[in-house]
């Protein structure tokens, strides 16, 4: 899942219309993108990690998801520090939304490529 969230966060972190993204997207159109993110990557895991077998494996799903997409999360947050596009302390809601718009792309990455190891 690392290789997956970080194959596509790097590119996009760089990306200075992503930053500017972040900064101006309203909150409800995040809380969208957040949205479409969690339930794309549960259709996906759903048919490719778990065949359309989920019925007696429900908390196994529920958690593959959340961490596919906390993994993406903190590998962007660590990618927009390093690169000091993250302002954490200074505007901490522009940080937020800079990880949820970058967050998006890379955890697709992750959940491809967890989806290389079947359930």
């Amino acid at each position: 899942m690392l290789v997956g969230a970080f194959a596509l966060a790097v590119p996009i972190s760089f990306s200075e219309e992503a930053w500017r993204l972040g900064e101006s997207l309203p909150m409800i159109n995040l809380l969208m993108l957040l949205s479409l993110s969690v339930i794309f990557l549960s259709f996906f895991a759903y048919q490719s990690v778990f065949q359309s077998h989920i019925r007696k494996r429900i908390p196994i799903f529920v958690f593959r998801v959340v961490i596919a997409y906390s993994i993406a999360a903190i590998v962007v947050a660590l990618v927009l520090f390093c690169l000091d596009k993250l302002p954490l302390f200074t505007d901490p809601i522009v940080a937020i939304k800079r990880v949820i718009v970058i967050t998006m792309p890379a955890s697709m990455g992750a959940i491809v490529v967890d989806s290389f190891d079947k359930e």
